[in-house]
């Protein structure tokens, strides 16, 4: 649920009215899947609902795909988004039924024949910790299946302990992209510069792999063994920033899959994501 714009953030006990409310559907996963529906990429989406009207909804909305999808006996995982003046945004967010999300259940919804030599994005784990610790079944999965995995970590809920970071580079040594934005990537590297960074994280991972930081209204850049390439961001008037970034990488995936060259991914990428944040209704 988004709400907005508010500022100054109001002062308990209060009431104050906001120019705009928008209902749906959500989550990292969510947010890429819708875009890659619009975009006539063909996917599947593995996830979960809960039990109450919040789970039947969500089923309903992505239909055929939901058909897998395991339905816990908690209620669903709601975030409100407040946004703000300057596109950035607030979020409130219950746990629901998400920690109770395996890779028993991840797998089961997908059919690892039918996306040989294909992509994954693995999205959002912080808030997924029973799946956190079993992200090493997922990868057995995508390697027995010549799947490339693209990582999006997201923000973890406790900052970038050194636990955190070790866990991130865990999964980037196993991931064929990584898919972060700037104070992601100089966290997990160390590095303040972000080209910098961006070099750094593509010493962890696999040879032949890509680095990819979402810049906002920068644009976004591109590490990999042929070099850097950035891109520049088209000026939009921001109405909402919420899922920006796994807008970005349904946009890019799906270039990137249909065999664009990495400078007209990252085109497609942010040409996408401009799009879905400077439109109400979001387009």
């Amino acid at each position: 649920l988004i709400l907005g714009p508010a500022t100054p953030w109001p002062q308990p006990g209060t009431e104050i009215i906001v120019d705009h409310d928008e209902l749906r559907v959500g989550g990292c996963a969510g947010h890429s899947a819708l875009t890659l529906k619009a975009l006539g990429a063909p996917f599947a989406l593995a996830a979960s609902i809960g039990s109450d009207r919040f789970g039947a909804w969500l089923a309903e909305e992505f239909g055929e795909q939901s058909k897998r999808w395991r339905m816990h006996p908690e209620n669903t995982t709601i975030s409100v988004g407040i946004t703000h003046p300057d596109g950035e945004r607030t979020f409130f967010t219950t746990l629901g039924h998400l920690p109770h999300y395996g890779a028993a259940d991840v797998l089961a919804a997908l059919d690892g024949e039918a996306h040989r030599d294909g992509y994954a994005l693995f999205a959002g784990p912080f808030l997924m910790p029973r799946l956190t610790g079993e992200y090493g079944q997922l990868y057995d999965w995508a390697d027995r299946f010549g799947i490339r995995v693209a990582l999006d970590t997201g923000w973890p809920p406790a900052g970038w302990k050194p636990e955190v970071v070790e866990a991130a580079k865990g999964w980037l040594a196993r991931s064929s992209i990584a898919l972060f934005n700037e104070v992601e990537t100089t966290s997990i590297t160390g590095r303040n510069d972000v080209r910098d960074a961006a070099r750094a994280m593509l010493d962890l991972m696999p040879e032949g792999a890509i680095v990819v930081v979402k810049r906002g209204p920068h644009g976004a850049l591109a590490a990999s063994s042929g070099g850097l390439v950035e891109v520049a961001a088209p000026e939009v008037k921001v109405i909402d920033t919420i899922g920006a970034g796994d807008v970005f990488n349904a946009g890019f995936l799906a270039a990137l899959a249909a065999g664009k060259s990495l400078e007209k991914s990252l085109v497609a990428g942010t040409a996408t994501a401009s799009l879905a944040v400077s439109t109400y209704p979001r387009r």
